[in-house]
């Protein structure tokens, strides 16, 4: 798969070759990063992008020529460009199912980093397929949320993971909740035991006790929202 990514930092992404499975997709060719910056693709002599918004208001706005220009540029290298997503607060919360979903999608995606204030929304109008955010939160840019969403869609990718079976047991698998707790060695740790059942090697009852765990995790953690650790 083929990656886009418009952003006024485009050293945001410079050290993803070193990053675990990104950077181990892309080292193996699995994936090609290409980042793109607007201000390469602006007539302003200080290579400006943003101005200040109609109506009045605090802070700066994205203009929507050079985004326009620059998405422009990629879509002549990379005409068959599935997708354009752009990662904004005002978007569709980002799950699993769209990770899955963009996984899916072919060859070529573009992400557009918003910045400031925000993006001119006739750029949105014209160019972006699809808005998404990562949380009801807002962050300095795009930048951060683009990393979270190309982790997640990464990994997915055929061949990405040592093990692909590992994504049928992890949260929101297919069964679309949260995973249950996983131990490791010591079998005993400052006190606390492994669960006994996990010991006795029978592989139904253990599932049946994650599947039960998931489950009774899922209710309790998306559910009422704690802010402490119950186990504590």
């Amino acid at each position: 798969m083929r990656l886009h990514v418009l952003t006024l930092s485009p050293e945001a992404f410079a050290w993803l070759e070193d990053y675990g499975v990104i950077g181990r997709a892309l080292r193996s060719g699995r994936i090609t990063l290409r980042t793109w910056n607007p201000r390469d693709h602006t007539d302003d002599p200080h290579r400006r992008v943003d101005d200040k918004p109609y109506g009045g208001g605090a802070g700066m706005v994205l203009q929507a020529e050079p985004l326009a220009r620059t998405l422009e540029a990629v879509r002549a290298e990379e005409p068959d460009l599935t997708r354009v997503v752009c990662l904004s607060p005002q978007g569709k919360r980002f799950v699993q199912a769209d990770a899955e979903r963009l996984a899916g999608l072919g060859s070529s995606l573009a992400f557009v980093c918003g910045r400031y204030e925000g993006i001119d929304e006739r750029f949105i109008e014209t160019f972006a397929d699809e808005e998404l955010s990562v949380g009801d939160f807002v962050l300095s840019g795009g930048e951060t949320a683009a990393l979270v969403v190309l982790d997640a869609v990464v990994r997915l990718l055929p061949g990405v993971l040592g093990d692909p079976a590992s994504l049928a047991d992890e949260s929101f698998g297919p069964g679309g909740g949260l995973a249950g707790p996983v131990y490791t060695r010591p079998e005993v740790w400052r006190g606390r035991a492994v669960p006994e059942i996990l010991l006795g090697g029978d592989h139904a009852a253990i599932e049946r006790w994650r599947k039960e765990q998931g489950q009774r995790r899922t209710a309790y953690r998306r559910s009422s929202s704690p802010s402490a650790n119950p186990h504590r």
